[in-house]
Parts: structure tokens; sequence; C-alpha cells
């Protein structure tokens, strides 16, 4: 099992203007949500660590992810509300404004998450906005750096979300005590802008690499494809076509899913396993990947493939 932690909210997602003002529509998401469901529809088990409210939105998301895409729910629930996020689009890319303080998904202690994890755990992935302050933030880092140090498999997305940070010292710490500790990191462009402003981003990446453990390092480079780090080579792969653009959300959680879940089935799960890769394999789950997100950006909202769509059954 590979267990996921971090935020899940309700997106409004922007629809076409209806009698001349915007429509929004209420999608479960947050992008470890987001990674969640893509992870467990490419048959991976998956176990979610992070609470969901009991408000009405809460048993909405929880159904979403508990039903159809058969994650495990691993925390008790909270009575806090649930988090919200409004996405605006623009030709298709999407804008986000979060309202998060005082909600269910950041109800946690390093404690309550040591005690949800089960012994199936195989691997965890974390990221975005679960790690960027607060207490929930320092919960998560010091779970995951206590089941790296037992042995299991960690998976890191950033997935920066720079009006939040309002620490950059701080989060910049934090971010680095992560990245001690991970086997499998991804970044965006995105990220990169952010955390070294100014420089050409797969320069930027190359020096993160020098700077964490981790067997593979991938780089999503939005229309100009992605590279990947391994042993101090480089891969890169082209973005993958979409016939008909209906949004990007979820796509860079449906790239990370993607990740995820074929190195479970490839049995990659660790450091070593995922440097023991040749630069052909590190290729082909790459362009796997790439095609996966660009199926999810021909759906609307987060609606990752499946085995069947990526021609893996």
């Amino acid at each position: 099992m590979i267990l996921v932690g971090g935020e899940n909210l309700i997106d409004f997602i922007q629809d076409p203007p209806d009698g001349g003002h915007p429509a929004y529509r209420a999608v479960p998401g947050g992008a470890p949500f987001n990674v969640a469901k893509a992870t467990a529809r490419q048959d991976c088990d998956v176990g979610y660590l992070t609470p969901f409210s009991s408000d009405t939105l809460g048993q909405l998301l929880q159904a979403d992810l508990m039903a159809e895409d058969r994650v495990e729910k691993l925390h008790a629930g909270s009575d806090l509300p649930t988090s919200l996020a409004v996405v605006s689009l623009t030709d298709g890319q999407a804008h986000y404004q979060f309202y998060r303080q005082g909600t269910a998904e950041r109800d946690v202690t390093a404690e309550a998450l040591r005690t949800a994890v089960p012994g199936a755990a195989r691997g965890i992935f974390v990221g975005s906005l679960a790690i960027t302050d607060g207490s929930d933030a320092a919960a998560w880092t010091t779970l995951y750096t206590e089941l790296h140090h037992k042995g299991l498999f960690t998976a890191l997305d950033p997935n920066i979300r720079a009006a939040f940070i309002l620490d950059r010292p701080g989060y910049l710490a934090r971010l680095d005590r992560l990245l001690g500790e991970t086997d499998l990191l991804k970044l965006s462009d995105e990220d990169i802008a952010w955390l070294a402003p100014g420089e050409d981003p797969r320069q930027a990446a190359r020096d993160i690499a020098a700077r964490t453990p981790a067997g593979l390092v991938v780089l999503t480079l939005g229309g100009a494809g992605a590279m990947a780090i391994s042993n101090g080579a480089e891969v890169t792969v082209p973005v993958h076509p979409v016939a008909d653009l209906k949004d990007t959300v979820g796509a860079g959680d449906t790239f990370m899913g993607t990740l995820l879940a074929q190195s479970a089935r490839a049995d990659r799960l660790s450091g070593d396993a995922l440097r023991a890769m040749s630069l052909d394999e590190v290729l082909g789950l790459l362009t796997l990947a790439a095609k996966a997100a660009a199926i999810n950006c021909g759906r609307t909202g987060c609606n990752p493939p499946d085995l069947g769509d990526l021609g893996l059954t």
C-alpha cells in the first residue's frame, strides 16, 4: 500500500458564463487527494491519511475517493469544515484561490498520523499545501521523516502555492529536510520559478537533484514536456498531444500518480530500485506519465485514466 498525505478540498471550477456571470461547479479535489485517485485508478493499493470533514462537502469528498476509486480511509474524521478552492480558467489554464483556515484537512498531529499508518504500508507521498506552514506541515514532515528512516519509500511533490508561503526561510528549511528523506521527487517549472527565480529550470532541477538522495528526479515543463534525472544522466519527453483540451486541473497530480503506480507495478519502490532503472525504462515511465496527464486534460476537472485508458490491460 502507498500512503498519501495532504489536503482534500472542494474545487469550485469555472464553467462558461451563465447569464453574463461565471458559473462554478463543485468538484472534489486537492493535489494529494487527486494523486491518491490517479494512483488507485492504476490498480495500486492506496491509503489516504488525511481526515475528512463530517460536513456535507466532506462526505462528498470521502464518498468520491473511497467508493469510486477504492482508496482506503485511514484517519478518523473531523468536525471542522471542508477546505475550499476557487479555480478560474484562462485559455484552459487553471488559477487557484484557497480557503483553508481552521479546516478538517489541517486537523492532524504527528501522533494521530503515526497511529493511522497500517502495517501494509510500503511508501508515502506528501506535498502541496500540506507542507506549506503551520502545525500540520510540521506533523507531515515528522511522519515522512520517520517512515523513511523505517525503510518506507518516500515521494514528494512540493507543488508550491506561493500565495500561502508567508515565511520563505521557514518553508525552504522544511523543504530541505524533506528533500533529504526523499526517494522520488517531482518538480514543475512553476516550482522552480519560485525556488530559483530567473534560473534555467533544467539547471535548477540538476542543482536540486544534487541535494537529495532521490533515485529519480522529474521536472515537468508544461508545453515543453518533461525531463528526468537519474544517476546524473537525463532523459526528456515531449508533451503528449491533447486532441480536445478541456482544462489542466489535476494534470500534474495525474503525472505524479502515474509515477507512483507504475513504480509500484514494476517493484521500484526504493531509491536504489529507481537508480537501477535503465534510461530506456525511465523514458518509458515518463512517456506513460505524460500520456496519462494528457488524457486527464481531455476531460473536465481531475479525472485520471485507468490502466485500460493507458493501454496496459
